[in-house]
């Protein structure tokens, strides 16, 4: 036998070997190996679509720069209150009318905002946020969603999520195998926004203040307390500044801990810049309160003992473990910068994918079972080295499916079905051709060489077109459509290597030597 042709059983064989090893459900060690991902229509999960509050984000966008409106104006000692006026605007109102050009030099590098009206003798300015600023920041807020919620499912440990935008302003989430919709929800739709305020120590009547109105300055927020006998909960009216000392900004670290008490809360680390300023800030406010607001929402509220320079604080709040694992995972992974809510929710129980399963083996199992018998029937031996190309073809998707970690959906399945049918009208191709050149009154191997000679490049064409077509679904398409593509791709390429390679080598090894056989049971 020559050596090319011991060459070719090694590579057979060596891709047999391997693509059954992949779908054995234990790997050589005997250790469990991970199964094929099944998809949401098969496994069951989670579809959400989210749409992004566009236009709350932009008031957001203002209220922070508001903040940094005042922070600026106060490092050069002038005393103002700054406002937002409807979603674009602000009021800038300066305490001194005498410091009005001081404060419009601090103001010019804030180049965000066009000057709506000024009024230096009452110490107005009217700010406007720029068009090209808005669009901007509209633009950024579906990315900056879409990359925030893809951390917090990663983090959240689904294997194969989709998440990709959908029109202007939506958000596509299919989560395969979360069956808890409402801690998906919670843990994907939370903002995040983390602030640390004062607590304003002037206040002495709280419960006045909520009936009448916080005075200017201040805000009134609201905490929730959870009796540790009865786990009743109430909530907790708080006289804050409006003034963010910190955010979540500059938050390096969150992992969840457990207290002396057994109650679970949340260790946050701040990066070298909150480090700095929250030392300062602790500095400044030796024995004041320090709320610590997560969505506007009073977490806790302690009372700032010293400097605290390790960059180091802990948000409690009677959470469960899991609660504070998810706060954890949002306080990592950063704050939505516009809000988001479900628009669409489905979940599908796993019997629903139990059942597209079974029905999906049995679909394939009867095409396969349809092929095989006709082949058999109508092309005799030959039709019998097609099928064991055909089997072999299987064998290679369902382990690179496995090796590629990939998805199996539904329209994967159906994928699955369409790749048999190809891979048999890629070997019916070359039978034909070969009986073409058999009728010519070639010898059988003359037939043999001259058929798998003229259907290649036909072959080559015809799988290149289907590879491309696969990859614009892939790269275009939702979740079921992407596994229909990776199967129908995947299959297509093992298809060429049964089809041309494979049976081509099981033709040499029967026919080879046989120079002088006059039929061919094709």
């Amino acid at each position: 036998m020559p050596r090319y042709l011991w060459l070719r059983i090694g590579v057979v064989a060596a891709v047999i070997v391997g693509s059954l090893l992949l779908v054995a459900p234990r790997d050589w060690r005997g250790q469990p190996r991970k199964p094929i991902n099944l998809g949401l229509d098969l496994q069951g999960g989670i579809h959400l679509v989210l749409g992004v509050d566009l236009e709350k984000g932009i008031e957001n966008v203002l209220d922070r720069m508001a903040g940094d409106l005042r922070a600026a104006l106060q490092k050069k000692g002038i005393g103002a209150q700054v406002t937002r006026q409807g979603r674009t605007g602000l009021v800038v109102q300066i305490s001194s009318p005498q410091a009005f050009q001081e404060a419009q030099q601090a103001l010019a590098s804030f180049v965000e905002f066009d000057t709506r009206s000024q009024d230096p003798a009452a110490g107005r300015i009217e700010l406007a946020l720029k068009e090209k600023v808005i669009t901007e920041r509209r633009n950024s807020f579906v990315d900056q969603g879409l990359k925030v919620i893809r951390n917090r499912v990663d983090q959240f440990g689904v294997a194969e999520p989709t998440i990709q935008k959908q029109g202007e302003n939506r958000i596509l989430v299919q989560l395969p195998g979360v069956q808890d919709p409402a801690r998906a929800k919670a843990l994907i739709g939370k903002t995040a926004v983390l602030e640390f305020k004062l607590v304003d120590d002037q206040v002495v009547d709280v419960a006045r203040v909520v009936q009448e109105g916080p005075p200017p300055g201040d805000e009134v927020l609201y905490g929730r307390r959870v009796d540790r006998t009865t786990k009743a909960e109430t909530r907790v009216p708080y006289v804050v500044k409006k003034e963010v000392l910190l955010t979540g900004d500059v938050i390096s670290d969150a992992t969840v801990r457990v207290s002396d008490v057994g109650e679970p809360y949340v260790s946050v680390s701040f990066d070298s810049v909150g480090a700095r300023l929250f030392g300062e800030a602790t500095e400044k406010n030796v024995g004041k309160a320090l709320a610590i607001v997560l969505d506007g929402n009073v977490h806790s509220a302690p009372v700032i003992r010293e400097r605290i320079p390790s960059g180091q604080a802990q948000i409690s709040g009677g959470f469960t473990f899991e609660e504070a694992t998810d706060l954890a995972i949002v306080l990592r992974t950063g704050a939505l910068q516009a809000p988001v809510q479900v628009l669409e929710e489905r979940t599908v129980g796993p019997s629903l994918g139990a059942d597209s399963i079974r029905k999906g083996v049995i679909s394939t199992a009867a095409g396969a079972l349809a092929v095989f018998l006709f082949m058999l029937i109508y092309y005799r031996l030959s039709g019998a080295i097609a099928d064991l190309a055909l089997l072999l073809n299987l064998a290679i998707l369902l382990g690179a499916l496995a090796w590629f970690q990939a998805t199996l959906t539904l329209p994967g399945i159906a994928g699955i079905v369409l790749t048999i049918g190809m891979a048999v009208d890629t070997n019916i191709l070359i039978f034909e051709r070969i009986r073409e050149e058999f009728r010519l009154g070639k010898t059988v191997r003359a037939a043999i060489d001259a058929g798998f000679r003229r259907a290649f490049t036909t072959v080559i064409d015809t799988h290149v077109t289907v590879v491309v077509s696969g990859i614009i679904l892939y790269q275009f398409g939702t979740g079921p459509i992407k596994g229909f593509a990776v199967t129908l791709m995947l299959g297509i390429v093992a298809s060429l290597f049964t089809a041309v390679f494979f049976t081509r080598l099981i033709f040499d090894l029967v026919y080879m030597g046989r120079r002088r056989l006059q039929t061919l049971s094709i």
